[in-house]
């Protein structure tokens, strides 16, 4: 349905005989914050991977921003960002090397790395800390980076 952020119906994926997902179903508003929450073994893990295109469900269909997760990764992967639960940062780079290195990953030139990396060091308070190596930002410093990463393609 394109009028819903994620729209998941019927999904499911096993791994051999182990069933990780079984008969999902998703209807997300634009806007809205959604949380995965269970026990180790529910599905959280395999339903984010399948959502973001890393993981084919066996059974089921899902859309991610209006477009088919099976049938359109390319488009779904450029409608989001993703920030996992373990920081996604090189720790020998600086922050600014880290948000230049994402906007090559995302194929932006030059001109627009280098604009969108100041704009995310301002936005997520990181301008006096960006030219240090990530290994000395305190644990907050981290994920607003992790996050600043995951923003660089304007998802």
């Amino acid at each position: 349905m394109r009028d819903l952020a994620i729209h998941a119906e019927g999904l499911g994926k096993t791994y051999g005989t182990v069933q990780g997902l079984h008969d999902l179903d998703l209807a997300v508003p634009p806007g809205s914050v959604l949380g995965l929450l269970g026990p180790n073994g529910a599905g959280k893990t395999t339903t984010v991977r399948i959502l973001t295109t890393l993981l084919r469900p066996d059974t089921g269909q899902a859309s991610v921003a209006g477009h088919d997760v099976a049938r359109q990764p390319a488009a779904v992967r450029q409608a989001i960002g993703l920030a996992g639960q373990a920081a996604a940062v090189d720790e020998h780079l600086t922050g600014r090397e880290n948000l230049h290195m994402a906007g090559r990953l995302y194929h932006l030139d030059r001109a627009a790395t280098h604009r969108r990396t100041g704009e995310l060091l301002e936005r997520f308070d990181l301008s006096q800390a960006a030219d240090r190596p990530a290994r000395t930002y305190s644990g907050g410093m981290h994920r607003r980076l992790d996050l600043a990463v995951s923003l660089v393609g304007h998802p």
